[in-house]
């Protein structure tokens, strides 16, 4: 029987994790990580390793990827007054793309007609208020957009990664095969794939397919009220090409199972399925919000990294694998000593 959403509030999906379980840095090969197998028809744990993913998968399967690209979405910068700024850009509202929402930091202090300087080539004015005390800001630069963030902008690392970006940020907090500019954070299910280990998946027979969400600020932020139908996600830009859409459908009605790789591409598919399952092409923003109650129609097994307490993502896994099995699968975690978050260990509900 399916869990019922109401049956729930948020406090149901609270757990204790000591702050030196947060993984703060990657390893040193991608699919180093260990890879916790949980299996729904039975409630079976199985430890893994990432490696080993191959193993799980059929020929005539679908391993769904979102190749979403991280750009450096972060500025530091000072005010005039020499009092430091922050900048986290967000989406840009105009084509030429120096008008932009974003979260600003200290908030209080930049508000509409700030100047915070990043650098002498570029500067970003407030220009107004946004929901959610976000803020309306305009690039000054005269370098192109892409080259000024590329020069001066910071990876944008979350907010439990307690140190600044470097080199290492640059090439890890994005997947393999990143390739559409947008995100502000990772599809962290897919840091762990490697061109060889997505080589080897293709020559078993396993149909690789891409699509694209752009990960926003809102997959960090926790769930503040006890009753998560309450709670409102913040809008995220996903696209399903109609070839995408054409091979997922095709697999599927010869048997073979849809794998999505990250909550991200759970979300996108769920997005644009039809009642009879089949997932259609499309594009657009999507404020969905996945929790036990919720049907799944498009994905088969899910990869997917540990994720917060309290969180829509984590509501979205106990959905998929049932709350019972989630939280079975988090107290081995933390029993067994698995890395948590971004940089962490990875689970596949099969």
């Amino acid at each position: 029987m399916a869990e019922l959403a109401s049956s729930f509030t948020t406090s149901d999906f609270d757990y204790p994790l000591p702050v030196e379980r947060i993984a703060q840095r990657p390893l040193e090969e991608r699919d180093q990580a260990r890879l916790l197998v949980a299996r729904r028809s039975d409630g079976a744990l199985k430890d893994s390793a990432v490696r080993e993913i191959p193993a799980l998968l059929a020929a005539g399967d679908v391993l769904v990827l979102n190749e979403t690209r991280v750009f450096r979405a972060r500025l530091l910068g000072s005010k005039p007054t020499g009092a430091a700024g922050e900048v986290l850009l967000i989406r840009p509202l105009d084509a030429d793309r120096l008008r932009w929402s974003a979260l600003v930091r200290p908030g209080g202090k930049l508000k509409p007609g700030r100047v915070v300087r990043v650098s002498e080539d570029l500067a970003l004015e407030i220009e107004d208020s946004s929901d959610g005390g976000g803020r309306i800001v305009r690039l000054l630069t005269a370098l192109p957009v892409d080259e000024a963030l590329e020069r001066y902008g910071h990876v944008p690392l979350p907010p439990y990664i307690r140190r600044e970006d470097d080199a290492q940020d640059r090439e890890r907090y994005q997947t393999v095969y990143a390739r559409v500019v947008g995100a502000v954070a990772a599809p962290t299910a897919g840091l762990h794939f490697t061109n060889e280990l997505l080589s080897g998946l293709a020559e078993r027979g396993v149909e690789i397919v891409k699509l694209t969400l752009h990960v926003g600020p809102g997959t960090f932020r926790p769930v503040e009220v006890e009753d998560p139908e309450l709670h409102r996600v913040q809008p995220e830009w996903y696209r399903v090409p109609r070839e995408s859409a054409e091979r997922i459908n095709r697999a599927r009605r010869a048997g073979g199972r849809v794998w999505a790789v990250g909550t991200t591409v759970v979300r996108a598919l769920e997005s644009v399925v039809a009642p009879d399952g089949q997932v259609e092409a499309g594009e657009g923003w999507t404020d969905l919000f996945i929790r036990p109650g919720h049907r799944f129609r498009s994905v088969d097994r899910l990869i997917t990294n540990f994720h917060l307490p309290r969180s829509t993502l984590l509501m979205l896994v106990a959905a998929f694998a049932g709350r019972d099995l989630t939280a079975k699968a988090y107290e081995r975690a933390l029993q067994l000593d698995y890395r948590f978050y971004s940089y962490g260990d990875a689970m596949a509900v099969i």
